[in-house]
């Protein structure tokens, strides 16, 4: 009950109700790095040493990446969710969430709750997550709008290619090079 004595309801569901497709348009609409770091972790089921490897990162920073993708998905889906302050907060998140991820059982503390939430959501649903993005993906390339933006490419690449090839078809005649002079030889 809130304060007035109405019944409290949340405005945003609880995670274990959000569906695949809630998921992918929240991926959709992340910024890339972050979605292909969630992706290849929690939805492909990366282990977070082959994600840091393949990146070429320490696992420390890694985590901290990773964190940071979370918090950016959990906001999307729940814009209450908040934000760890940067420096030791942020560090200690990044650890327990890697730890939550590895193991159910791990203690977090109550700001980073709804990350761990949605992280494990994410991850019961991949499969279904996977197919969703896939779909997505193929029907984005073959959109009219999508054919519409290769043609314009392509015609820019050509017509940079035709104005190239005229200016340097057009461009003035060098003259030749003056001759070689040639030195007298000295009379001693």
């Amino acid at each position: 009950m809130g304060e007035d004595g109405a019944p409290v309801t949340p405005s945003e569901p609880p995670p274990s109700h959000l569906s695949p497709s809630a998921f992918v348009v929240a991926l959709r609409e992340l910024e890339p790095r972050a979605a292909a770091l969630l992706t290849r972790r929690l939805v492909a089921g990366d282990a977070l040493e082959a994600c840091a490897r393949f990146l070429g990162v320490s696992e420390a920073a890694l985590s901290v990446s990773l964190l940071r993708a979370a918090v950016a998905l959990t906001r999307r889906l729940n814009p209450a969710a908040r934000q760890p302050a940067e420096g030791e907060e942020e560090a200690a998140w990044a650890r327990m969430l890697a730890a939550a991820l590895e193991r159910e059982a791990a203690p977090v503390p109550a700001g980073l709750v709804p990350v761990v939430e949605v992280c494990r959501r994410l991850r019961a649903v991949s499969g279904e997550v996977a197919t969703g993005l896939e779909a997505a993906t193929q029907e984005e390339q073959a959109s009219p709008r999508r054919r519409r933006e290769d043609w314009m490419r392509r015609l820019a690449v050509a017509a940079l290619l035709a104005l190239t090839a005229y200016l340097y078809l057009s461009r003035p005649q060098e003259p030749p090079p003056p001759p070689p002079r040639m030195v007298a030889p000295d009379a001693g």
